[in-house]
């Protein structure tokens, strides 16, 4: 069976469906909304502390921990371009295990290295270069994970169904991401490297809980109840957010040079409406990325000295647990709303709010960011995620999953270029700074993305619709 395709009617309903729909929604569903969450916890909470922990442990300015983080962020968007397609090769299942396993290398790297003692306080120290070698088995693992996740929900939800599955999963997604909240005082009694034990740890009873929870045989009864539904309501028009392509990918011919012209012919990026559309999102998906490199030390330097600045996870998770709460709500209420309109609706909600910080540091302007970025975030995000795993052919989503991150992943290696100087010049760790300034540039920035999305929608707006409003 697959989540229920009724829309609720009654406004108490939509708000409160989603989460029954949690509820009751499949063993294979549970297992993967499960992995996802306690995949969140472990790489936000990680992630959260990447910063700090290179400055401690590693030696290093705030120049070289963004390039550090950037490889971390970055490198897996790029391993989603290659590896992303796994699930489509190897079945969901196998590709969730073999990829847990190789971040588990790659985390406890990093929880065992600072014990180790050795020298560090240059980027080619062999402390440095042990903690990358870490860093690269979680680019590599979390590269086939992410888009695994996805791929699920294609295969495991119908086409009535799948806006509210692909909203659940980034909302449990980010449910995991707000749990690190709650490890300051982990963090505090045993320092990072006690908390990333901490987070090896989750990652394996994850792993465990998943390898029996989704087994074989209960991956094909998912595949095959979903398929039996979609069947079913054939003469029933999908859901309004649907936009699930039917069609099957075109095989390749025969021969390198044929090969090589169909593949360009075939590729995402050859639609230069498609292109324009992810590749214009990038000044906002900036905001994503300074959660990872700016907020941070933002909040712990800004407001030093208060209890905010000394639990700095509670500022920089919450905007994790804003979107659990809002992204199925969200899907829920704007069921029927037109996709281009919520990008740009969305994509202005986001970006807006950043000026708030430009006012200086203060605990209101800091939460009325958080909490109007992320309405932004839900009324978006979770729809372009669908959009790009759903315009894919049959056996091919995985795949346009990797290259719908392809703008993502040029985001986390431009940011972190500019990030710790930013912070060094801005928000410095000793010294005053002007952090009004540098929010006002980074709200400038974000706002490209609305304003593009306007001028390109005579051009895109009628093409976009016909291709994701059947």
């Amino acid at each position: 069976m697959s989540l229920p395709a009724e829309a609720p009617k009654s406004p108490f309903r939509e708000i409160v469906q989603p989460f029954i729909d949690l509820v009751h929604a499949p063993r294979a569903l549970w297992a993967v909304n499960l992995s996802s969450l306690v995949e969140g916890f472990v790489y936000f909470g990680m992630l959260a502390n990447l910063t700090f922990y290179f400055n401690q442990y590693g030696r290093l300015g705030d120049k070289q921990t963004g390039w550090m983080v950037g490889l971390l962020t970055a490198g897996i968007t790029i391993c989603m371009l290659f590896f992303g397609g796994r699930a489509d090769k190897w079945g969901v299942r196998r590709t969730f295990l073999i990829s847990i396993l190789i971040m588990l290398v790659g985390r406890s790297i990093l929880a065992f290295a600072p014990g180790l003692g050795l020298a560090s306080g240059g980027l080619f120290t062999p402390f440095n270069a042990l903690a990358t070698f870490g860093i690269l088995f979680i680019v590599l693992g979390y590269g086939m994970y992410y888009p695994a996740g996805y791929a699920a929900m294609r295969q495991f939800t119908t086409p009535a169904t799948a806006s509210m599955g692909f909203a659940m999963l980034y909302a449990v997604m980010n449910l995991g991401g707000w749990l690190p909240t709650f490890m300051a005082p982990v963090r505090k009694r045993f320092e990072i490297s006690g908390a990333y034990g901490f987070y090896v740890l989750a990652s394996t009873l994850g792993l465990i809980v998943l390898f029996f929870l989704l087994n074989k045989k209960t991956e094909q009864k998912a595949i095959a109840d979903a398929k039996a539904a979609t069947e079913a309501a054939a003469p029933v028009a999908p859901s309004e957010g649907s936009i699930r392509n039917a069609g099957k990918a075109e095989p390749a011919p025969k021969g390198f040079l044929p090969g090589v012209l169909h593949w360009l012919k075939n590729h995402p990026i050859a639609d230069a409406k498609f292109a324009y559309f992810i590749f214009c999102l990038i000044p906002v998906q900036t905001l994503f990325a300074y959660n990872y490199f700016i907020l941070p030390p933002y909040v712990k330097r800004a407001f030093v000295g208060t209890w905010i600045g000394d639990n700095y996870e509670v500022a920089t998770q919450f905007n994790s647990l804003l979107i659990f709460v809002l992204c199925p709500i969200v899907a829920a209420v704007t069921a029927k709303a037109k996709v281009y309109r919520m990008m740009i609706l969305g994509t202005a909600v986001m970006a807006a709010p950043t000026f708030l910080l430009a006012f200086g540091p203060t605990v209101i302007g800091l939460f009325s960011f958080l909490v109007l970025m992320a309405v932004g975030e839900a009324m978006w995000q979770p729809r372009f995620l669908q959009y790009a795993a759903e315009i894919a052919p049959e056996g091919r989503t995985g795949a346009y999953m990797g290259v719908a991150q392809f703008p993502w992943f040029l985001c986390k290696i431009v940011v972190p270029m500019y990030s710790g100087a930013a912070l060094a010049k801005w928000c410095p760790a000793t010294g005053p700074g002007s952090t009004g300034t540098m929010w006002l540039v980074f709200g400038a920035l974000a706002m490209m993305s609305t304003v593009l999305l306007i001028l390109a929608k005579g051009w895109l707006g009628k093409d976009f619709k016909t291709k994701a409003e059947v």
